[in-house]
């Protein structure tokens, strides 16, 4: 991660990028619609389990598993093909993230390890734990230069420090940094893309922005495309303030199409109950 200058609170430097600020509006007021209609008064614990699968299938779509939502819903065994695989470490991740919220800011480290384990779902040496030198990483649909294990070790430690020490940047900025960072390094030797957006979810859930899970950025980053993405992550990797400030804006956007989607489930329920 870089950031315009020294600082004792860099995530709150990059919350001062140009067009930030309005990334940071614009998602507050997305989430405070969803939040505001009536039938998330009445029935939330349903939009928030409608939200976590249709997340988990936008998060699968992005690792190269695009099926559609109903497909999703009916399945009950993913151990099958690869695609199945990656639909079914979406689904656990998501279940996962929710049991995590208290741990992370106390230990990230530890819930990133945990994310991966759970994403993995097998008792592999390299499971669980960041990658070592010479170890491969599966990440095929993410073509950006592999920092080595050294450096991906001593960014992660960075990373993990930031997050323990609070501050006073928006849940935005924070969550956007999270998944870039963990993107650019894939410290994991598989699933690193799955990880990085159950961590972009638990950063947005677990600072009060979206404390009920129910507007998944991982649908609105699905919506927006997979080039864009990874267009926007190279803007983070750059680490030129307008690359930052690009993919803060490309995090703020999922978010609030994440919203959006929510909000739409909120109108077809309402609609029933007429």
């Amino acid at each position: 991660m870089s950031t315009t200058g020294a600082t004792a609170d860099p995530l709150a430097a990059l919350g001062e990028l140009p067009g930030v600020a309005e990334s940071v509006e614009s998602v507050r007021k997305a989430v405070d619609r969803v939040y505001g209609h009536r039938i998330m008064r009445r029935r939330s614990n349903e939009i928030t389990s409608e939200a976590a699968l249709r997340g988990a299938r936008g998060s699968a779509a992005l690792s190269g598993a695009d099926w559609a939502l109903e497909e999703v819903r009916r399945r009950t065994d993913f151990s099958g093909d690869d695609e199945a695989r990656v639909v079914g470490a979406a689904l656990r991740l998501t279940a996962e993230a929710g049991q995590l919220l208290s741990i992370w800011r106390q230990s990230p480290l530890r819930v990133l390890a945990r994310l991966h384990l759970v994403a993995a779902a097998d008792k592999a040496d390299q499971v669980g734990r960041p990658r070592q030198a010479g170890e491969r990483v599966d990440e095929p649909l993410v073509e950006l230069p592999l920092p080595g294990a050294e450096e991906a070790h001593g960014r992660l430690d960075g990373l993990a420090g930031l997050v323990m020490a609070g501050g006073s940047a928006p849940a935005l900025v924070t969550a956007a940094v999270v998944h870039g960072e963990l993107l650019a390094l894939r410290p994991f030797t598989s699933h690193n893309g799955l990880v990085a957006r159950a961590a972009e979810r638990i950063v947005l859930v677990g600072s009060g922005l979206d404390p009920k899970s129910v507007c998944a950025a991982e649908v609105g980053h699905a919506e927006l495309g997979r080039a864009a993405y990874l267009a926007a992550l190279d803007g983070y990797v750059s680490g030129t303030p307008e690359g930052m400030a690009a993919w803060i804006a490309h995090c703020g956007r999922a978010v609030e199409l994440g919203a959006r989607e929510s909000t739409a489930v909120c109108e077809a329920l309402q609609r029933g109950a007429a």
